[in-house]
């Protein structure tokens, strides 16, 4: 039976490889990391190895994981004491690694015989990475449509509408086409006047945070990614407002980065709301009673709220739109 393979990397086990094979038939699906060793001197024994370059287990943990079976050197079965050499390929298929607690309840918005559009929530990945596999959507969708199509993406705590495609010929088509792209943000401050946004993303070198970035209208002579956004007041209650964001550029956090660099943080988010620090504590479990008060929401208050764009088959003018989450203080 011939494979698919899905490639992702993983930050959270540190720059593995991620290799997602399933059947065609989608009866089987399990995850396979694999790993090349690399680096100046020699790598020494197999478990001391793991140990060391991947310590989210400690010795005796690789050790157990060795002799279970799930540990394999070029291909074939190792042992704790197995020497490595440069370039050897180390495949791990993991039969027991936890997955944090995910809303896997996604909603359908439109469905046909060529296109699905689901409306997902805002504690659920898109694609398998890190400790997500069956706690993504990706996993969701094939288990009950099989092999599916990923048109567009979304962050995890971000929710709303994407697209999918149910064959490939389709999602060539989407790959081509200008899609319409809006979302609702809930921030903080009194957002009154419309903004076009056309500037660039450039790394905020005053966060603790690496991977933050800030909007700018002149970068200056550093790294920088073009970017366009343009907001629209709904309404506001003086300390909270909601807006409509068209993306009309599609960058890494280029909403939330926008809305923040203007004076707008947004609600419910670890990085670009309020604070960037309670990132950090959200990485380590730590934040406090006062820190989720001051956040307000579980999750950053991001919504895809309406995709619209030429039907890939029919050419008819498709325009699907999802409410905001519930738990939103304003409401459109």
């Amino acid at each position: 039976m011939p494979f698919g393979i899905l490639q992702m990397f993983s930050g959270k086990l540190s720059g593995l490889m991620l290799y997602y094979k399933m059947q065609n038939t989608m009866t089987y699906q399990r995850r396979v990391i694999k790993s090349i060793v690399r680096g100046a001197s020699a790598p020494g024994r197999l478990d001391e190895y793991l140990a060391t370059r991947f310590n989210y287990r400690d010795l005796a943990g690789w050790q157990e994981r060795i002799a279970a079976g799930e540990i394999l050197v070029n291909g074939g079965t190792a042992l704790p004491s197995t020497l490595l050499n440069q370039n050897d390929e180390i495949e791990y298929r993991p039969s027991d690694i936890p997955e944090p607690a995910a809303d896997c309840n996604y909603t359908v918005a439109y469905e046909d015989d060529w296109l699905l559009i689901v409306n997902k929530p805002g504690n659920l990945a898109v694609h398998p990475a890190g400790p997500f596999f069956k706690h993504t959507l990706w996993y969701l969708l094939t288990q009950k449509y099989g092999a599916i199509h990923l048109v567009n993406r979304l962050d995890r705590e971000t929710s709303g509408l994407l697209l999918t495609a149910k064959d490939a010929v389709t999602a060539g088509k989407l790959a081509k086409t200008e899609i319409y792209k809006e979302y609702l943000v809930l921030v903080h401050g009194d957002f009154k006047e419309p903004v076009d946004a056309k500037g660039f993303l450039v790394k905020d070198q005053e966060s603790v945070v690496r991977k933050k970035r800030k909007f700018v209208y002149d970068p200056g002579d550093v790294d920088k990614e073009s970017a366009c956004t343009r907001i629209f007041a709904v309404k506001s209650d003086g300390e909270l407002s909601l807006v409509r964001a068209v993306a009309v550029t599609g960058r890494l956090h280029q909403i939330r980065a926008t809305m923040h660099s203007l004076g707008f943080p947004v609600a419910g988010d670890k990085l670009y709301g309020l604070d960037d620090t309670m990132y950090l504590k959200i990485k380590d479990e730590h934040l406090t009673t006062e820190d989720h008060a001051k956040l307000m929401l579980p999750h950053q208050a991001l919504h895809a709220a309406k995709l619209m764009f030429p039907h890939p088959a029919t050419g008819e003018c498709l325009e699907v739109i999802a409410p905001p989450p519930g738990n939103w203080r304003l409401q459109p």
